[in-house]
């Protein structure tokens, strides 16, 4: 997979939607979102049900139009000619929600391959990028010609994501794609969209209600509340604003609440580590030195 051109970023200005507006169904999804998504990392998207990320990712290609203000990708106007809106359905992939549900071909292959037939792409290609996603969601080839329906539900899913995977969109965007999901499955599909990431170098955008994931696979993080972008900034400086991350109905992860309680008992911890990788190296060294554990 070749990396060249794929560090793309979205720019929101003075982006608003409004949902059926000028009725008395009218509500307003986003008021005034100004923020920029960085490219070539993985930004993790959270805020309470109903703060507007999924109106925000469906902006990102196109599949919604701003009431009014721009989006941005790579620089451009998504907008500015309404009919070249395509070409940036194919640069910006968007995975919904248990997207397993939308699988219809007759075999994985063809599944993965729709895509990549639609953009034109010869046999060869398409067969070179359908092995190429099927290996980052963990499945093997032998697969191909079954059935999608044949799998279970999280195969299903993965399928779906590495039909998506298979465009190379410079901008993957997935809306909670662990969504129901086994620890044990949520693992096999980060773990895989963060292999795809490092690999490809291209922008991914997720969207969670775990801030364990968040803390675990995203490397920046964009916090929503009430139709309104309220920070965006790297892992380490918005879980070290929990007091914030609580007030609007999120949390941060178990670990950081562990290691805030240490520091408040005393114990000469950092207060913003989020990962059990980061406690473990913390705690390690002032175990060795009171003798409780060896090496």
């Amino acid at each position: 997979m070749t990396t060249e051109n794929k560090a793309t970023s979205i720019r929101f200005e003075n982006v608003s939607y409004i949902y059926s507006p000028d009725t008395p169904f009218e509500k307003r999804a986003l008021d005034c979102i100004n923020t920029e998504i960085e490219g070539g990392v993985i930004t993790g998207l959270i805020g309470h049900t109903g703060s507007g990320k999924s109106t925000l990712v469906q902006l990102m290609n196109g599949l919604l139009k701003p009431t009014c203000g721009k989006v941005y990708v790579g620089g451009r106007d998504i907008w500015e000619d309404p009919k070249k809106i395509r070409e940036f359905r194919f640069r910006v992939g968007l995975v919904f929600q248990y997207p397993e549900y939308q699988l219809f071909e007759e075999t994985i292959y063809k599944d993965i391959a729709f895509g990549p037939s639609n953009m034109g792409l010869d046999e060869a290609e398409i067969k070179a990028r359908v092995l190429e996603s099927l290996d980052f969601v963990g499945l093997d080839a032998s697969m191909l010609d079954k059935s999608p329906f044949d799998l279970s539900g999280g195969q299903k899913r993965r399928v779906a994501i590495a039909g998506i995977m298979a465009m190379r969109p410079e901008v993957l965007v997935l809306d909670e794609p662990a969504a129901g999901l086994d620890p044990r499955g949520r693992e096999e599909i980060l773990g895989g969209v963060h292999e795809y990431q490092r690999r490809s170098g291209s922008t991914v955008i997720i969207v969670s209600h775990s801030m364990e994931d968040m803390a675990k696979y995203a490397d920046r993080l964009l916090v929503m509340k009430g139709a309104e972008v309220i920070k965006n900034g790297d892992c380490h400086e918005i879980f070290a604003e929990s007091e914030t991350l609580t007030s609007i109905g999120l949390d941060v992860p178990q670990i950081t609440r562990f290691m805030k309680a240490l520091a408040a008992r005393g114990v000469d911890v950092p207060a913003d580590i989020f990962t059990v990788d980061e406690a473990a190296a913390a705690l390690l060294p002032l175990l060795r030195k009171e003798g409780g554990a060896s090496c």
